[in-house]
Order: structure tokens, then C-alpha cells, then sequence
């Protein structure tokens, strides 16, 4: 056959919802699919108010991209929207296999790449390096970094949190078929549970991904039952996002600590997880296991892919000592599609197998 393939068309089909057109890329493993078309606008003054608003009104674009049978239960999924601060590029919206997180680093890195090369902000100057993006997420408002060349993004994304600080440190949990574990809980854009697998009777590194899942997951479930979560400037913002499991080494080390985060309904992150490194790092900062600017390496249980954060400067997050949390990590396309869904199609909202 002589010249390139024709992209295959589908044939006229009974479907009055428009397509959904989507990019899809990856963070160290971890997937993000962007929506670019097909989804209905999402109201609200707020950025807040847009979360709530597509939750309520829109949940069906997330069920439609993010679960079977065009996604997968782990599956990562942001909606594009705009942001009511002047400083912000775009304003963003994470869906995840549950609903609506409140901030996604590996998401963050990959959006600051995409709106370099997809035009979302105005073209960098000659000769620049490096450009700043300003993402909206629900947690606030986030720079991104972006290496670029010939006005288009290479190699490696970093982007400075929101203040991050610890809400509970050493805390007794009683934790089903495991006893009493002691549990640090900590905010980088999402609250987290933070564990040491031994803790558990499991090796972060050797342990079946299962087995992990179940510990997180019983984790999760005992900090929610027992343990109230606050966030001193919103209530969205108030709730447990998910558990990570770690090697225990928290204290400097110029050799990468590894960890796993399970989250939303046991969904399993496949990076080190950008707001989790966020939190991590204000956890030991605040245990005086880590300085300022002492970079730390930050290792996936799940792939091997890496992260590195650090603690850049101190800052307050109502009456909490916080810090300001750089992450740098690398993303990469995938693919683009674009996602019919029938009239008379009874699994067209999707589906999840539990």
C-alpha cells in the first residue's frame, strides 16, 4: 500500500452528544487526559464553585473519560476552565475515579507543558528558557516552570505549591487487622496519611501492589472514622485524599526514598505523586528532618519513576507553619482521541469493576 494510512472515520452513527476530544499524557507513569472539546461549560463565580458545580451538573464527562470502557479505574482526567484570579493562565478541574481532588502535582507538571505548546499563554520571549505558568487548581494558585526551546517545552516541568504544613504528627490510629500504627497527616494541595509500610508488615519495595493497597486502603478508612481533618481556609479543602506508604526515610539522604499513594476508591498512583512529595517534604521539614533548599529524590514503588522537592521557603497557612514546596519531574504525550458516546448505548456513562 503506497502513502500513508487514512485515518479511519466512523460511520454515521444515532449519537446527539458531542464528541469528547481529549490529549493524553503521563507523568512518571502516572496518566492525565486533558479535555479539549465536548464538555458542556461549568458554571460558578469561583473556582470552587466550578468543582461543585461539575460534580453536580457534569459528573457524566468525568464517568465518560475516566472509567470503562474509554478509561480504566486508574485512569487521571483535568477539565480546563477559567479562573477568576487576574495572575492565572487557566484554571483547572481534577477528576480521578471518585470524583474531584483539591490538587495533582503530576498533573500540574504535565498542564504546564501543554500550555506552552498548545498556546495558552502568550509565546515566550526569544531566547527564553524557561516559562512560568499559573495554574488555578482548587487548592490555589500554582507556578509552574517549563523548559522550553524555540517556544516549545523540553525536558523536565518543576512548579512552586501552595503552603504546605503538617495537621497532625504521631498520631495513634487503630487500624483494622493491624493494631494501633502511628500516622502523620500532612497538606500539599490534599491532605494525606502518611505510614511507614513496616509499620504495616510490608516492605514498600518488595511488597505485591495488592497488599499495599489493602494496608492504604485500611489506613484511609480508620483516619476518616477516627480523626476529623481542617483546613484553616476552606472546607472543600477539608477531607483525606488518600494514604501514602513509605520506606521510612524520612530524614536527609542524598539516596531517593521510596513511597506508594493510594487514593480516591483505591486508586493507585503510578508516580511518587506531585502533591504528596508537596506534603511529605513539609512533614519533614517540620520534624526538622529536612532543610530549606536540601533537595530530596523521591521514588515509585509502582514504576521507579523519580521526583525531586524541596523546601524553598517558609510561609503560613492560617495559624500553621508551612513551606513553599518546589517538585520536578518530567512529562510526556501519548496520544490524542476523540470519544463518541451513542444515544443507545446502556454502559455510555461508564462503568467501574470493583
Amino acid at each position: 500500500m503506497e502513502g500513508a494510512p487514512a485515518i479511519p472515520q466512523l460511520p454515521p452513527h444515532d449519537a446527539s452528544t458531542p464528541a469528547l476530544s481529549v490529549v493524553d499524557m503521563h507523568t512518571g507513569g502516572e496518566p492525565l487526559r486533558i479535555v479539549l472539546a465536548g464538555c458542556p461549560e461549568v458554571l460558578g463565580p469561583t473556582l470552587l464553585a466550578k468543582r461543585r458545580y461539575m460534580r453536580q451538573h457534569l459528573d457524566h464527562v468525568r464517568r465518560r473519560l475516566l472509567l470503562e470502557p474509554r478509561g480504566h479505574r486508574d485512569m487521571y482526567g483535568a477539565v480546563l476552565v477559567r479562573s477568576e484570579l487576574p495572575d492565572a493562565h487557566l484554571g483547572v478541574l481534577f477528576m480521578h475515579n471518585a470524583g474531584y481532588s483539591s490538587m495533582c502535582g503530576h498533573a500540574v507538571l504535565a498542564l504546564g507543558r501543554f500550555a506552552v505548546d498548545f498556546g495558552l499563554l502568550s509565546a515566550p520571549p526569544a531566547g527564553a528558557r524557561e516559562v512560568q505558568v499559573n495554574i488555578h487548581c482548587p487548592c490555589g494558585l500554582v507556578a509552574a516552570f517549563v523548559a522550553c526551546e524555540s517556544g516549545r517545552s523540553c525536558g523536565p516541568v518543576r512548579f512552586h505549591s501552595v503552603p504546605a504544613f503538617l495537621l497532625a504528627s504521631d498520631l495513634t490510629v487503630d487500624v483494622p487487622r493491624h493494631g494501633k500504627i502511628l500516622v502523620d497527616i500532612a497538606y500539599g494541595g490534599a491532605f494525606y496519611a502518611f505510614v511507614n509500610a513496616a509499620d504495616l508488615g510490608l516492605d514498600v519495595c518488595l511488597a505485591k501492589t495488592k497488599d499495599l493497597v489493602d494496608a492504604a486502603s485500611a489506613v484511609t478508612a480508620a483516619v476518616k472514622a477516627q480523626f476529623k481533618i481542617t483546613h484553616p481556609e476552606s472546607e472543600d479543602l477539608a477531607f483525606l485524599y488518600g494514604t501514602i506508604l513509605t520506606d521510612g526515610k524520612d530524614a536527609y539522604d542524598e539516596e531517593p526514598t521510596t513511597n506508594i499513594c493510594v487514593f480516591a476508591d483505591e486508586q493507585v498512583d503510578r508516580s511518587p505523586t506531585g502533591s504528596g512529595v508537596t506534603a511529605r517534604i513539609a512533614l519533614q521539614y517540620h520534624k526538622g528532618l529536612l532543610g530549606l533548599n536540601q533537595p530530596r529524590a523521591f521514588k515509585s514503588s509502582t514504576t521507579g519513576s523519580m521526583f525531586t522537592g524541596s523546601a524553598v521557603r517558609e510561609a503560613k497557612c492560617g495559624d500553621f507553619k508551612a513551606v513553599i514546596v518546589e517538585v520536578s519531574g518530567q512529562a510526556h504525550y501519548t496520544g490524542t482521541a476523540s470519544f463518541t458516546v451513542e444515544d443507545d448505548d446502556p454502559l455510555k456513562d461508564g462503568f467501574l469493576l470493583k
